[in-house]
């Protein structure tokens, strides 16, 4: 058992089953890989795509990294006051449907088609 999966099961019940669900449901997509990263599981295929943010209420955050970019027509994703990362809160395992797979669908086109920059303090780094 790798890193992220010994995370997951660390949780119980409803947010476990969230979690494993996606978290496989990430890794079916082709080249898409897990890390554990700042104290939560990470997908990257090119770069950053999305996290997964367990929440103290059972809930979890399924955040996305260039959320800022999306189209997001259906107003699904809450910023908090975040320029880039936008997230969706999952409270039962049925909340994983549709409109989350046209989510997760948008991030994982951003990463193939749109090169990814990375700021620093407002400066590119270079």
């Amino acid at each position: 058992m790798d890193k992220v999966e010994e995370y997951i099961y660390n949780f119980e019940g409803e947010q476990r089953e969230i979690l494993l669900q996606l978290h496989n449901l990430m890794l079916s997509f082709p080249h898409v890989v897990a890390k554990y990263r700042y104290k939560v599981p990470f997908y990257y295929r090119k770069a950053w795509i999305c996290y997964l943010l367990p929440n103290k209420n059972g809930t979890v955050d399924l955040s996305f990294t260039r959320a800022h970019e999306f189209a997001d027509e259906n107003k699904l994703l809450d910023f908090r006051d975040r320029k880039m990362v936008g997230s969706i809160c999952l409270s039962r395992l049925t909340d994983i449907n549709q409109d989350v797979m046209l989510l997760i669908q948008e991030a994982l086109l951003i990463d193939d088609t749109v090169p990814y920059t990375k700021k620093w303090f407002g400066r590119d780094k270079k």
